[in-house]
C-alpha cells in the first residue's frame, strides 16, 4: 500500500488531538517561558504540533509510516542510514529518530550495500 503524505498528516493531526497532553504541554511550556525551550522552537500550526518547523511525531506506528513514506520512493529508497535520516528529518522530528531510521535500514537487505 502506497502511503500519501497528505493522508499521513491527517493521521498525525488526529493522533495528536487524541493525545491532548502533547498540545497542553506545548501551550504550558510557552506560558511558563521555560528558558531551555525557545518560544519559536515549539509551535502549533494547523492543529499540528511542530518542533523547529518540523512535525513532531508521537510514539507509535505513525513513526514507521513516516520512515516508510521516505524509504519507499524512487528518490529515497535504498540510500542507507544517513540519507534516510536526512530525508525524514527534513519535515519530521522525534527523539531517537536517527536510531529508529537506522533500525529500519538495518532490516533491509538491499540497504546493506549502502550501510555506513
Amino acid at each position: 500500500m502506497i502511503i500519501e503524505e497528505g493522508n499521513l498528516k491527517e493521521r498525525i493531526k488526529r493522533a495528536q488531538e487524541e493525545n491532548e497532553k502533547v498540545v497542553k504541554v506545548v501551550e504550558e511550556i510557552k506560558k511558563a517561558g521555560i528558558k531551555t525551550l525557545k518560544d519559536k522552537e515549539w509551535e502549533i500550526e494547523n492543529r499540528i504540533v511542530m518542533k523547529e518547523r518540523k512535525i513532531y511525531m508521537l510514539e507509535g506506528e505513525l513513526r514507521g509510516k513516516v520512515i516508510q513514506l521516505h524509504y519507499d520512493t524512487p528518490v529515497g529508497g535504498y540510500g542507507g542510514r544517513w540519507k534516510m535520516t536526512e530525508l525524514v528529518t527534513r519535515n519530521y522530528w522525534w527523539q531517537g529518530v536517527t536510531r529508529e531510521v537506522g533500525r529500519y535500514v538495518d532490516r533491509c537487505n538491499a540497504c546493506q550495500r549502502y550501510k555506513n
